[in-house]
């Protein structure tokens, strides 16, 4: 399986709390909802609508995968709320018990062994493991070289702080960019693979 990143992200790298006002307030954070005025059904619509389509699982830290929980099993009926619910998903935790894992195929994976699970999952026959959101899940695989593919929908808007997906550890990691299309509203969505050591 391909670890796939999808995200949407400003133009200083924040991630936190594209959605709604309440989604993340964490660290004060007071732009709750920033990607509405630059969503457009085509490109933007279009990115997230392939990214879940080329999904054979979704993989979440606890947060987003507690939000998501949440909003999507009482939107069944509509295809891509079912398609949502129907997925195979995993998420990392350390929190969560099995108990509380309540939306439909769901599996736990214990935070201190995310790395090798992750690995193991990456050494299966199948499609992409995709990841949305999870920053704090993000930094982690990209700190351990766990990333295939980074598709960021780059909004033209500065945040001026908060959660990133980027490991500040001071190592070097190139990507190569493979797609990009832009929106009329500026945004670039930009798909980059990484690019093998040696």
């Amino acid at each position: 399986m391909r670890i796939v990143i999808s995200e949407f992200i400003s133009l200083d790298g924040v991630v936190q709390a594209p959605g709604g006002a309440e989604e993340d307030t964490d660290g004060g954070f007071a732009h709750g909802g920033w990607s509405h005025p630059f969503f457009d059904p085509e490109v933007v619509g279009g990115a997230f609508d392939n990214a879940m389509s080329s999904a054979e699982a979704l993989l979440f830290g606890r947060r987003t995968w507690q939000t998501m929980a949440a909003a999507w099993p009482e939107r069944a009926g509509d295809p891509f709320a079912d398609r949502m619910n129907a997925i195979e998903k995993y998420v990392v935790t350390d929190t969560l018990g099995d108990d509380e894992l309540t939306w439909n195929n769901t599996e736990r994976i214990p935070g201190k062994q995310f790395a090798g699970r992750i690995q193991e999952l990456r050494a299966k026959d199948g499609g992409n493991l995709l990841v949305m959101g999870s920053p704090t899940l993000v930094r982690g695989l990209l700190g351990e070289g766990l990333v295939d593919e980074l598709r960021l929908v780059i909004m033209p808007v500065l945040l001026g702080g908060g959660k990133s997906i980027f490991p500040a550890d001071g190592g070097l990691r190139t990507l190569e960019l493979v797609s990009h299309a832009t929106s009329d509203a500026g945004v670039q969505v930009c798909t980059y693979r990484t690019v093998a050591k040696g």
